[in-house]
């Protein structure tokens, strides 16, 4: 059962994904919550799977509520989707940089949105490889200097991490390695680990701000 808590000021938008969500045999909403702070706290109380949170809240924003998610040690298993009505903007890039495991735009189709819960709750980044080329390229000037961390890599490690800024799924990346899978999971996860990602949302941010990849040379 995947546990759902949506986190949005307007009643009429929680009521309307909790109405698509409750129809579904697997997918349980444990929670609402219409301000950041209140949902950060309720984050805490249900431990869910998926936090469903909206940009722009009153007491605590978005953000700011995804960075104290993601913080805490104890919410670890807690995979932040944003929502916005916006698309791609601003406020999008700095939620995924603050933790946020991807983001939906509210007019998202429902059966596009069912899908993308599940897809999240699996752990896996909802960033199609064109959505995050251009979010880079409008947002980071220029590349970060991760030095240590970016050195500590193997080079399998660093193959890894650039397939999945190209958006491989980890079977994908198994067969460009020719590994296993769980060889290919084991080497994302111990790159996440040496560049303090939280999720693979993350990684890919860190992949193309510390130029490990580039837009230009991810295809």
């Amino acid at each position: 059962m995947i546990r759902v808590l949506l986190v949005d000021d307007q009643p009429l938008i929680r009521s309307g994904f909790r109405a698509l969500l409750d129809l579904e045999d697997d997918i349980e909403v444990v929670a609402e919550a219409a301000d950041g702070s209140a949902g950060i706290a309720l984050a805490k109380q249900y431990l869910p799977d998926i936090a469903l949170i909206d940009i722009q809240m009153p007491v605590i924003d978005g953000i700011e509520a995804t960075r104290r998610i993601a913080a805490e040690p104890d919410l670890a298993g807690v995979h932040v989707v944003i929502l916005t009505n916006y698309g791609l903007d601003e406020y999008v890039f700095h939620a995924l940089r603050a933790g946020a495991a991807g983001f939906l735009v509210k007019d998202i189709l429902p059966e596009d949105f069912l899908h993308s819960v599940r897809v999240a709750a699996r752990g896996d980044a909802l960033l199609a490889p064109s959505i995050t080329r251009r979010l880079i390229n409008r947002y980071v000037s220029q590349p970060l200097d991760t030095g240590k961390r970016l050195k500590e890599l193997t080079t399998r490690e660093r193959e890894a991490v650039t397939l999945v800024a190209q958006g491989l799924s980890n079977d994908d990346i198994a067969d460009h390695m020719t590994i296993s899978p769980l060889t290919a999971k084991t080497h994302i996860n111990r790159a996440m680990t040496k560049l303090h990602a939280r999720d693979r949302a993350q990684l890919v941010v860190l992949a193309y701000e510390s130029g490990l990849i580039t837009p230009r040379n991810s295809g």
